[in-house]
């Protein structure tokens, strides 16, 4: 029985789709649920496993090909409609291509590569385009032909002064173009004006180390930082509805409800999944969701629903040590939260000088709709909930 392996239904927002990777070649046996083929969108990598277990009979779309809603991409050939001497032929042959896509041994091939050599960093342990070329440039026997030869896509340049000086030219990824536009975008359309505060961390801090023990035994997750701050924002949208709200066109949609955007970094790049009602989530669900998003983020699991939406972004520099910045909103949201790095500072409390963890907030806002003294108000009211988290049980 043959069968076609289409691409899926996109979200109305993705109008369609890169064929990133080949996960077989032509003629593979394949199990039910393996993974087939990587389809790359504007938000998301879609990964298409096989419905049957057979074998790819035919390979209808190259990687690099731009694909839409239904495009049939290959044909499996199910099992029963093969002799069983031909499966186990194609079953013993099946342990060199599985942890290899089409585009990856043909560079392999063409630089004479001992697949042995490589270690392999792509998903479920395959052996990917990127591993070969960092392969190749890091052994000093390849000569310039074997250099020059790497791929059409990625050109290497040794300089003429020095032969061990080179460059490299890759294609930025569709996401990676993507993020691009979205960022000019809102450069230009929007007037962006951001203000800062500090907020002493040590009551949020005094908190997590009284109960985190206590609180991951009964949930079943840690207790960080980033549910405090979720919690804090809502509150402060609450009371300052303009900064959840959106500009389109001559209007202004005031939204009433709050899906917190949590910015999150991945080997592709930065991606934006969602938190929705976090007005009716606890603590503990938010954490639990936030572990989730970093999770499946790292794997490239994220479904593009989950990417989709949001009524405004919190996106946390400190992890990464930045002290101080100005993020960018994610339009057509209206603002955006900065977190940074925590550093024990010198400040005055009641005349008194005392060190305590202080942690610089950002927060950038179209200023078309929001007026300045509103986000003045509105980050500091997100300081006074942290700084007095009993605030967050009193609703106030």
């Amino acid at each position: 029985m043959l069968i076609e392996i289409k691409v899926p239904v996109l979200a109305e927002s993705v109008p369609d789709a890169t064929l990133l990777e080949w996960n077989k070649n032509l003629g593979d046996f394949v199990e039910r649920g393996e993974s087939l083929i990587d389809l790359e969108t504007d938000k998301v990598t879609l990964e298409i496993t096989a419905p049957e277990t057979g074998v790819l009979k035919e390979i209808l779309k190259n990687v690099g090909d731009l694909v839409l809603e239904n495009d049939i991409l290959a044909i499996l050939e199910t099992e029963g409609s093969r002799s069983k001497t031909e499966v186990q032929s194609t079953q013993a042959s099946m342990a060199d291509n599985v942890k290899l896509g089409p585009a990856a041994r043909k560079l392999a091939e063409e630089n004479n590569v001992q697949l042995s050599e490589i270690q392999a960093r792509g998903s479920k342990g395959r052996i990917t385009k990127a591993d070969i070329l960092d392969h190749i440039n890091k052994t000093p026997n390849h000569n310039e032909k074997e250099d020059f030869s790497v791929a059409a896509s990625v050109e290497v340049r040794p300089t003429s002064q020095n032969a061990s000086r080179k460059e490299e030219r890759v294609p930025m990824t569709r996401l990676r173009k993507k993020t691009s536009e979205r960022l000019l975008i809102a450069q230009q359309e929007n007037a962006l004006l951001s203000t800062f505060n500090e907020v002493n961390m040590r009551p949020v801090m005094n908190m997590r180390t009284q109960f985190k023990d206590e609180f991951e035994k009964r949930h079943g997750v840690k207790l960080g930082f980033m549910s405090f701050f979720v919690k804090a924002v809502v509150e402060a949208l609450k009371k300052f509805p303009i900064i959840n709200a959106a500009v389109d066109g001559d209007d202004v949609i005031y939204h009433g409800y709050f899906d917190i955007g949590v910015a999150v970094g991945s080997e592709r790049g930065l991606v934006v999944p969602v938190l929705r009602d976090v007005e009716n989530m606890s603590l503990s669900e938010i954490e639990r969701r936030i572990r989730d998003f970093g999770e499946r983020a790292r794997d490239g699991k994220l479904t593009i629903d989950e990417l989709t939406g949001g009524t405004f972004t919190i996106s946390n520099g400190g992890v990464y040590g930045s002290l101080l910045s100005t993020p960018i909103i994610n339009t057509p949201q209206s603002a955006i939260l900065g977190m940074h790095k925590i550093q024990e500072r010198p400040v005055v409390d009641k005349g008194v000088i005392v060190i305590q963890p202080m942690m610089y907030l950002a927060l950038t806002y179209d200023h078309r709709i929001i007026d300045g003294r509103d986000a003045v108000q509105y980050l500091d009211t997100i300081r006074r909930t942290l700084e007095e988290p009993e605030r967050l049980l009193l609703a106030i």
